[in-house]
């Protein structure tokens, strides 16, 4: 068996990765040209399988070296996960999220469609397209609300998957993952911030952790476990769509308390966000000049322009149809970020 992955570099690309290898499939992956020329800094969640996997150049963007690579491979299931994935960016560059997240999806479908017609697809779908909640907890049925940019694309990206199916006949699934987490995340999400901030509060090398609404809730699992209901998806008689979830919701507060009791750290929280956004800025470069103890600082310039307050999956079908349900439990989760990022040296970018 052969399958393609878009986003092979990424935290769920590295994971599903290492999953089809032990199945016995020969892996291949799609990356930009910049990861291929510098291995030794691009693809550093995948640098202990680069000797057993392929990597084809090529950017979501292209539709002709779509069609190049698909030619070249013939898989058997393509996973599409490249996406612009940040939601906080999604607002400050809304027309590159859309015009990667849409038409990314729009040339795989196609592509595979005139190439390779018998593969099967799975898309990266996500619980932003829920968005503004019309129930608790959200299933495949709820009414989708976007309230970003992200949110938006993806639910375009889901539509074009089930037209493909529908309209095509492509054997075309949806996975409506909500929030999951590793040592993997990048660092520019909530909780790779959270517990990196926190490894450097440990060796000493800082003392503020500046975040937006600790109130906003989530539904967050294991990465890993999650990338076995893609599979999953791919191997039914019959080509459907999933939410995948834990069915727990915690607040990124509560993430915050599990993270410091993981490190065995106090902490206070400076609350700033009722400030205008300069002056949380002038208020946070006045906690660094005299630091007293380990700050969580909430400040407006973190909040969304529209916040999505809460999500909590419903995975009720993928139980009962794939078998499949979480292993990690949230508190497992967070201490394994945080006894990562605690045993890391290097510094991680600041947001």
């Amino acid at each position: 068996m052969k399958a393609l992955i878009t986003g092979i570099t990424g935290q769920d690309g590295s994971y599903l990765a290492e999953l089809l290898l032990e199945k016995g499939y020969e892996v291949h992956g799609l990356v930009r040209r910049v990861a291929v020329e510098s291995p030794q800094t691009r693809v550093d969640r995948i640098g202990h399988i680069l000797n057993r996997i392929q990597l084809h150049p090529g950017s979501i963007e292209s539709y002709s070296r779509l069609l190049d690579v698909i030619d070249t491979v013939q898989p058997n299931e393509c996973y599409h996960l490249a996406a612009q994935s940040f939601v906080h960016e999604s607002f400050s560059d809304e027309f590159s999220t859309m015009n990667i997240n849409i038409n990314g999806t729009h040339y795989m479908l196609s592509s595979l469609r005139k190439r390779s017609p018998e593969c099967r697809f799975y898309f990266a779908g996500t619980s932003e397209i829920f968005g503004k909640v019309e129930e608790v907890p959200q299933r495949e049925t709820t009414r989708p609300h976007p309230r970003s940019p992200y949110g938006v694309s993806k639910l375009t990206g889901f539509e074009l998957t089930r037209n493909y199916r529908e309209s095509h006949g492509i054997f075309a699934c949806s996975g409506i993952l909500f929030n999951h987490e590793s040592p993997r995340r990048g660092y520019e999400f909530v909780t790779r911030k959270i517990t990196s901030t926190i490894g450097r509060m440990k060796r000493g090398e800082e003392s503020l952790l500046i975040l937006g609404n600790l109130d906003a809730k989530r539904d967050w699992g294991f990465a890993g476990d999650y990338v076995e209901a893609m599979w999953e998806m791919l191997q039914q008689e019959t080509p459907d769509d999933y939410v995948v979830a834990t069915g727990e919701t915690h607040s990124v507060r509560d993430f915050v308390a599990r993270s410091f009791e993981a490190a065995q750290l106090e902490y206070t929280v400076v609350d700033l966000h009722e400030l205008t956004a300069d002056d949380a800025d002038r208020q946070v470069e006045s906690l660094r000049a005299k630091p007293e103890g380990l700050l969580v600082v909430q400040h407006p310039r973190f909040y969304r322009p529209a916040e999505v307050d809460e999500l909590l999956g419903d995975a009720s079908k993928a139980r009962k149809v794939l078998g499949w349900a979480p292993r990690v439990s949230f508190g497992e989760l967070v201490a394994t970020m945080v006894e990562n990022d605690i045993a890391r040296a290097e510094p991680t970018p600041s947001r």
